[in-house]
C-alpha cells in the first residue's frame, strides 16, 4: 500500500474513534490537531516498520481522547516472554483485594523483583505458590483484558508455565489498561511506580518515549522456538495518558539487538515529544 493511502486510513480510523466526523484530510489547524499529530506519528511508525525484521504487532491508545490504533499484526499470537509477569502481578493484586489470596511481605518483594528486574526465580516462586500449575492464573487472565493468552504445552515439566505462553498485542493493551483503571487506585499507583523504576537493562521499548514523558514499561525477551521475541508494554505522558503494547517476533530475521532497536524507535516515533 502506498504511504499516502496508509496515512488516509490512519486518519479515518483515529478521527472516527475520537468522535470527529471522518474525512480525508486532517484538520491540523483545528481542535483536532492532536488527532492529526497522532495520525502522522502512526504513519511514520508504519513506514519505519516496513524495513524492520520480523513480525511486529502494536496497539497505541490515547486514554484522554479515546483514540486507539491497532496495526495489522495486533492480533497475531506471539510468545509473551516476561511481559506475562505484569499479568501475574495484576492477578495477585486483584485476588488479594478480593480476599482469595493472602500476599505476604515476601510475596510482595518477589512481585517488585518481577517488575523491576524481571526476576525469573521470583516468577517461578509466585507461579508455584499461588496456583500457576493448577491454571489459576491462566483462568483469570481474560478478566484483565487478555482473552487470547494460551499456555504452550511441551516445554519442561510444569504445565501451564508462565514462561511458555502466547498472546497478542491486543492482550497486552488490555492488560496495561486494566492495570491503570481496573486495579484499586493504590495498587495501580504502586505498579506504575515500579514500572518507572525498571533496571537500566530494561530501559528500552516504551522507555523510548523519553524522560519528559515519564514512561514506565515491562519488557520481555527470549529466544523461543523459531527465534527471538522482544516485547514491551507500558505507558507515557501526564497521568499515563498513552499506553503502548508492542510484540516483535523476529523469527530467523534478527536477534535481540534488532528487537530492542525496533521497539524503542517505534515508541520514540509514537510517543516522544
Amino acid at each position: 500500500m502506498r504511504r499516502g493511502a496508509t496515512v488516509l486510513l490512519v486518519l479515518l480510523a483515529l478521527l472516527s474513534v475520537a468522535g470527529a466526523p471522518p474525512s480525508g484530510a486532517a484538520p491540523c489547524g483545528s481542535s483536532a490537531a492532536s488527532d492529526c499529530d497522532l495520525a502522522q506519528r502512526i504513519a511514520a511508525a508504519e513506514q519505519y516498520l516496513l524495513d524492520r525484521p520480523g513480525t511486529v504487532g502494536f496497539v497505541l491508545r490515547d486514554r484522554a481522547t479515546g483514540a486507539k490504533y491497532r496495526n495489522a499484526n495486533a492480533a497475531t499470537p506471539i510468545w509473551t516472554a516476561s511481559t506475562i509477569k505484569l499479568a501475574m502481578v495484576a492477578d495477585l493484586l486483584t485476588r488479594a483485594r478480593a480476599g482469595t489470596v493472602n500476599l505476604t511481605d515476601a510475596d510482595r518483594t518477589l512481585m517488585v523483583a518481577m517488575l523491576r528486574n524481571s526476576d525469573n526465580d521470583a516468577a517461578d516462586a509466585l507461579w508455584s505458590r499461588h496456583g500457576g500449575p493448577q491454571q489459576v492464573f491462566n483462568a483469570n487472565f481474560p478478566r484483565y483484558g487478555m482473552p487470547n493468552v494460551v499456555p504452550q504445552p511441551g516445554f519442561g515439566d510444569v504445565f501451564p508455565y508462565w514462561g511458555f505462553q502466547k498472546a497478542t498485542a491486543d492482550d497486552l493493551d488490555g492488560l496495561m489498561n486494566y492495570v491503570l483503571t481496573g486495579l484499586a487506585p493504590a495498587d495501580a499507583a504502586a505498579v506504575v511506580a515500579e514500572m518507572q523504576r525498571v533496571d537500566a537493562d530494561q530501559q528500552w521499548g516504551v522507555w523510548g518515549a523519553g524522560p519528559a514523558m515519564a514512561p514506565g514499561n515491562k519488557d520481555g525477551w527470549s529466544q523461543e522456538q523459531g527465534g527471538w521475541v522482544v516485547n514491551s508494554v507500558g505507558f507515557a505522558g501526564p497521568r499515563q495518558r498513552y499506553t503502548l503494547a508492542i510484540m516483535n517476533a523476529l523469527g530467523g530475521e534478527g536477534g535481540y539487538d534488532d528487537g530492542v532497536e525496533t521497539t524503542t524507535q517505534l515508541s520514540r516515533l509514537l510517543l516522544a515529544p
